[in-house]
């Protein structure tokens, strides 16, 4: 970075030039193992992410302790099995660091300060089961990282879906912006829901199913094809997308 400022005031590159170099002096590389893109909070309101579960221990680990020493930003593991956290929170426990764990949703955020701001707007989340909630888990998590309120309510789906009405109703006087909806088996909540509300609804298919329904490949196609408009679709057990482009709705207002 000082190079490029100093080619800067030295006249031998220009404005345009020096911001190019300074995006691209943004990405680390740690060990030929991982680039990180360090200001993506800074140009997507969201800090960077890291998959856990197709990566070697040593890998995760040598990636966390290097992010963590480049930057204060928060890092957000998804996907991370409980084994994995209690031997990262040995390996990193002791270095002054935050470490929020919800075992449900397989979400662990390391943070070096709590920080506590009012909420900028409701997001509601719903399932249509119980065996989805580990995916709604993983979307509230995101949205309250983001810093959004979830309001959630669980196992309200079509099966019996007079249960569904007065959430909805609550959600609707809360005056919630987005709605994130998990579903699987045969993946009708979201068109349900997006034909009572007039906000935008991500629909989350789970691969919670059994025959032609296992996987959550029919949920998936039953979300795509929905007649209900105003619904945008994520992939298969997808929460951190659905609270990702959650936030983004409500942060392009």
């Amino acid at each position: 970075m000082k190079d490029i400022l100093e080619r800067l005031a030295n006249g031998q590159i220009d404005t345009a030039e020096a911001e190019k170099l300074l995006k691209a002096n943004n990405i680390l590389e740690f060990d030929d193992i991982a680039k990180f893109d360090i200001k993506r909070n800074q140009r997507t309101g969201f800090p960077e992410a890291i998959f856990s579960p197709s990566k070697d221990y040593e890998d995760l680990i040598t990636i966390i302790r290097n992010y963590l020493k480049k930057t204060d930003e928060d890092l957000i593991i998804t996907k991370l099995s409980y084994d994995r956290y209690e031997k990262i929170l040995e390996d990193l426990g002791e270095n002054a660091h935050i470490f929020d764990y919800n075992r449900r949703a397989q979400i662990l955020i390391i943070r070096k300060e709590i920080r506590n701001k009012e909420p900028i707007a409701k997001i509601g989340i719903i399932t249509a089961g119980t065996s989805d909630i580990n995916i709604a888990e993983e979307a509230r998590v995101i949205v309250e990282q983001g810093g959004c309120e979830a309001i959630a309510s669980y196992d309200i789906g079509v099966a019996g879906i007079h249960r569904l009405f007065p959430q909805i109703a609550h959600m609707v006087s809360e005056g919630v912006r987005v709605f994130i909806v998990c579903a699987g088996m045969e993946g009708a909540l979201p068109s349900v829901v997006a034909g009572l509300v007039d906000v935008p609804v991500i629909a989350v298919p789970t691969s919670v199913g059994y025959g032609v329904g296992e996987g959550g490949r029919v949920a998936l196609d039953a979300m795509l094809q929905s007649c209900a408009p105003g619904i945008a679709v994520v992939n298969i057990d997808n929460g951190f997308g659905a609270g990702v482009f959650a936030l983004t709705i409500v942060y392009s207002d």
